[in-house]
């Protein structure tokens, strides 16, 4: 995220200190959650392009932009059009990671069929000590939440000792999502410091979004990234929001107009979806 600085009478940060003590919550949010108020940008909102299960039946022609997900969050994940690279947001910037594995920034007019995105302003951090698996961050993250019927971002910074992702490469024929990821490419990096992108989707939302929790992964320097499969790491610093207000906004191409969504996906996602 990034800082500003300024000059704040000593009688307000009194304030803030006081209302920080009352209510548990940083002082760091309670500016945030101020300036948003006041400049009329609302937080804890996730901005999601399209839904899930059209992805599942091979609706992959651009539904927007990059810069309409940009333009609702500078956090989040989704992909490009035709399947081509999964799409990892951090810190108000775009980045395609490909089947060939070479990590490039998106531009603004970069087609993408699905996106889901947030303004992070994280309202739970936590330092973790030592994570030994996927299984085991997720356990760590669940402490966190306090529903299961809520949505979630989460971010996790830090060095870590292996990553396992993987891209999805353009399916053959236009084929569906199960076949895009029958020829996905995997990938396996050690002792690298990035940042894991997150969300938290309820069980509830499985028609329109990925159930559980689904992350990306972005190395510091921009080189190596993907959807991720195995992680494991010391030192982490864990950041989360949640999110109580869902903005869906629906593709009007024909693509999408034609499309069956009446058919229930939801063992082909999370078979798509897992290692």
């Amino acid at each position: 995220m990034s800082g500003i600085f300024c000059d704040v009478p000593a009688s307000l940060i009194s304030k803030l200190r006081e209302r920080s003590g009352r209510s548990d919550l940083s002082p760091s949010y309670l500016v945030r959650s101020a300036l948003a108020e006041f400049l009329n940008t609302p937080l804890h909102t996730l901005f999601q392009v399209s839904t899930s299960r059209a992805l599942v039946q091979g609706t992959y022609s651009g539904a927007v932009t990059c810069e309409t997900p940009l333009a609702h969050g500078d956090f989040g994940l989704g992909t490009f059009e035709g399947l081509d690279g999964e799409m990892v947001v951090v810190d108000g910037d775009a980045y395609r990671v490909p089947a060939t594995g070479k990590v490039t920034k998106a531009s603004n007019d970069s087609a993408a069929p699905f996106a889901v995105v947030t303004r992070f302003s994280p309202t739970i951090e936590q330092e973790l000590h030592s994570v030994s698996s996927f299984d085991e961050l997720e356990q760590r993250r669940d402490a966190h939440r306090r529903s299961d019927n809520l949505f979630y971002a989460f971010r996790v910074d830090g060095l870590f000792k292996n990553i396992e992702t993987r891209a999805v490469s353009p399916p053959k024929h236009h084929g569906h999502l199960l076949d895009a990821a029958k020829t996905q490419k995997e990938f396996k990096f050690d002792n690298v410091e990035g940042t894991l992108v997150g969300i938290y989707s309820p069980a509830f939302s499985e028609a329109f979004s990925i159930p559980g929790y689904h992350f990306h992964f972005l190395s510091n320097d921009r080189t190596e990234g993907g959807h991720l499969l195995e992680v494991s790491g010391d030192a982490l610093r864990l950041q989360g929001e949640e999110l109580n207000d869902f903005h869906l906004v629906l593709p009007e191409n024909e693509e999408f107009l034609k499309v069956d969504l009446s058919k229930d996906v939801t063992a082909d996602l999370k078979h798509a979806e897992s290692k």
